[in-house]
C-alpha cells in the first residue's frame, strides 16, 4: 500500500472518519476487500455518495486508461466491509448499469467538478458500484 493511502487510513481512523487536505470536508470511506490474485484483504480510502443505505464508489483512477486494482477485486469478490465514520458496515458491491449509473455519476461530477477532468481524460466509461448493506 502506498505511504499516502497510509496517511489518509491513519488519519481517518484516529479523526473518527474525517481528514483534511484534498478530501477535506468530502465524504471518505474505508474500503476493505480481497485481492483478486492474492486473497489478501486490502483497505482502501475512496469517496463515497450516499444512495438511500447504500454507497456509491467511482473506480476513477484520477482518469487513468486502466480500472483501479480495488475496482477488479470487487468484481471477483463482492462481498466487503467499509468503514464509514466510527462505524464498520458490511456490503456486497455491485457495478451498475448505465442507467443507474448515469444520474449518480452526474451527481458526483455536479458535486465534487474534479470526477468531470477524470472523466475527461480517458476513453473509458468510469465505473460507479453500489455497495449496499447485507
Amino acid at each position: 500500500m502506498s505511504d499516502w493511502n497510509q496517511q489518509i487510513i491513519d488519519e481517518f481512523r484516529a479523526n473518527e472518519g474525517r481528514v483534511g487536505g484534498n478530501f477535506e470536508g468530502a465524504p471518505l470511506l474505508l474500503l476493505h476487500h480481497i485481492g483478486r490474485k492474492s486473497g489478501t484483504e486490502r483497505v482502501t480510502p475512496m469517496m463515497y455518495q450516499a444512495v438511500g443505505d447504500s454507497y456509491a464508489v467511482f473506480a476513477s483512477k484520477a482518469g487513468a486508461d486502466t480500472h483501479p486494482d480495488w475496482y477488479r477485486n470487487l468484481l471477483e469478490h463482492p462481498d466487503v466491509s467499509a468503514e464509514i465514520g466510527t462505524e464498520t458496515v458490511e456490503l456486497r458491491a455491485r457495478d451498475l448499469e448505465a442507467d443507474e449509473r448515469a444520474p449518480i455519476w452526474e451527481k458526483q461530477k455536479q458535486d465534487y467538478p474534479g470526477f468531470a477532468g477524470y472523466e475527461t481524460k480517458t476513453d473509458r466509461t468510469i465505473p460507479v458500484v453500489l455497495l449496499e448493506r447485507r
